[in-house]
């Protein structure tokens, strides 16, 4: 089977896939019908822009079916200003409702997050879901050892960050570190992949953002992924596949609270060379 096929009955020979294709691997000349070049098959990288482009759903796409890529809604298309408050009204949620998120939400929101950008459409996040509490508790003191080994191997690093304080609270019995939440998800990818990294953290962001609209509320467990990152028994504890590195992590659970303000945050700093 070719690689991409063309609906000649539907096609209105526009070009407009070959005009988007990233690589150039569609071959279109007016008043002909397209067609992949005879590389596109070990070159393509199979983001579907050639099929979402399409208005009619004339390309398909061996290893991606055209009947199965649903189409955009134009009734949920945010508005400018609806988007500009969506984003500027995203708070981390650091107090919790003591609700469980489901399975189920959790593999939809999942669902939202694959869709992330990622390096050459890489998609090397794998994922890891914790949410019992006694598993949860059990990697917070890990968090809370790495501390105490930060503060007596690197002090002065480690006070500017004010882990003294933070370890004395969490000593107190006061949740710092995960704050209580339900679930943790980890974003994990293979350490020797460069895009990893980016590619975690843009789908962090991602899940972050559709977790509102689920009814969620996340946070970056900053401190949980400093030791996932370095500190042996958090490596062990996780147990992340061979040669993969925890990229990032997110507090998810239902807000004990609603906010009804947009705060200020600093004017940009923009260098103009328009």
């Amino acid at each position: 089977m070719d690689l991409l096929t063309v609906d000649q009955q539907t096609c209105d020979q526009d070009g407009l896939c070959a005009a988007v294709c990233p690589a150039g691997l569609i071959d279109f000349k007016k008043g002909t019908f397209p067609g992949a070049i005879p590389e596109a098959d070990d070159l393509c990288i199979r983001c579907g822009h050639c099929i979402a482009v399409c208005p009619h759903g004339s390309l398909n796409h061996r290893d991606m079916d055209v009947a199965e890529c649903a189409p955009v809604r134009e009734d949920l298309l945010l508005s400018a200003a609806q988007c500009e408050q969506f984003l500027k009204g995203r708070r981390s949620i650091r107090t919790y409702r003591k609700k469980l998120v489901t399975r189920e939400t959790l593999e939809k929101l999942l669902d939202v997050a694959r869709y992330a950008p990622s390096g050459h459409n890489s998609q090397g996040v794998k994922w890891l879901v914790v949410g019992q509490k006694e598993e949860l508790h059990s990697l917070s003191s890990i968090v809370a050892e790495w501390m105490r080994f930060m503060l007596e191997t690197m002090p002065e690093f480690s006070l500017g960050m004010h882990l003294d304080r933070t370890l004395e609270r969490w000593d107190q019995g006061v949740d710092v570190i995960l704050r209580g939440a339900p679930t943790v998800v980890i974003a994990h990818g293979e350490k020797d992949n460069r895009m990893a990294p980016a590619s975690c953290t843009i789908a962090l962001t991602y899940l972050e953002l559709a977790a509102t609209g689920m009814g969620l509320g996340c946070c970056w467990a900053g401190y949980f992924n400093a030791a996932a990152l370095a500190f042996p028994q958090m490596k062990d504890a996780l147990a992340l596949p061979d040669g993969h590195q925890s990229f990032g992590a997110m507090m998810v659970g239902y807000p004990k609270f609603l906010y009804k303000r947009v705060p200020q945050r600093q004017p940009p700093e923009i260098a103009w060379r328009l």
